[in-house]
């Protein structure tokens, strides 16, 4: 638990500086209408971040752009940029084979941010781009990954899901649930989370990413429902991406991530 309350002036600012990236440019009326902050406020913010040199602003759209500069605030990342090099064609031949796309995503705090896709166009060209951060408890590949982690691991970030996650199962469930999953092998996305996001066309199945006790992150393939049942995919596809993920575990490992 942290020692002091967050300062809210600095969550803020983080906020716009966010959105602005993901839209670049920006007004200050998209900002608000993303964000819910005050006008006046936003206006206080991306004039500071033009002070830092984030941002900058264009008098004649009267819009505001992130420059150069944020590229540092990701240099600590480089692993991210190494993994979807090296499972790029790795996904890409598990999709020709099986004909189901895949996701690779590796932990990122208390959740899971998506690496590298096969999804492609169709109907699974959702917006789940890279990047996208997947719930830790309620999806496949955040279950895969919590499941066979190092149990210190897993119960850091327990500890930190129970500091921000309203209305969790209690911490038994969720170990019991963790067990049956390594039992398995695979976990598989909740339902719950299929209806919220997909309206309860898809589902997904996952499985560790691992090598000589190191668990890099977690892949999972995904299905329509009306085309693949539970005990099909095990039967058919668990095989193969469970052979993929130890592709990818030895690409990473080579890699030195």
């Amino acid at each position: 638990m942290a020692s002091y309350k967050p300062v809210e002036a600095v969550l803020r600012g983080i906020e716009v500086l966010r959105v602005l990236n993901r839209t670049n440019p920006a007004t200050v009326r998209t900002i608000h209408w993303e964000t819910g902050i005050d006008k006046s406020t936003i206006i206080r913010m991306v004039e500071t971040l033009i002070h830092a040199g984030y941002v900058t602003r264009d008098p004649v759209t009267r819009t505001y752009s992130v420059t150069g500069r944020v590229l540092q605030l990701s240099t600590g990342f480089l692993r991210y940029d190494i993994a979807t090099e090296a499972c790029a064609e790795i996904l890409a031949k598990l999709r020709e084979a099986q004909g189901w796309p895949s996701d690779f995503v590796i932990r990122d705090h208390d959740a899971m941010i998506l690496v590298q896709t096969s999804r492609g166009s169709g109907p699974f060209n959702f917006n789940r781009n890279s990047g996208f951060l997947a719930p830790m408890l309620t999806t496949s590949v955040g279950k895969a990954y919590l499941a066979f982690c190092r149990p210190e691991e897993t119960d850091a970030i327990l500890r930190r899901l129970t500091e921000t996650t309203p209305k969790m199962p209690s911490r038994e469930s969720i170990l019991r649930s963790l067990v049956a999953i390594r039992k398995a092998g695979y976990a598989i996305m909740d339902e719950g989370y299929s209806q919220h996001e997909y309206k309860g066309r898809f589902w997904a199945m996952a499985v560790p990413v691992q090598q000589d006790g190191h668990t890099y992150g977690a892949l999972n393939m995904m299905f329509l429902k009306q085309a693949v049942t539970h005990k099909a995919a095990v039967e058919i596809h668990l095989g193969p991406l469970q052979a993929t993920a130890a592709k990818i575990a030895d690409a990473l490992s080579k890699a030195k991530i």
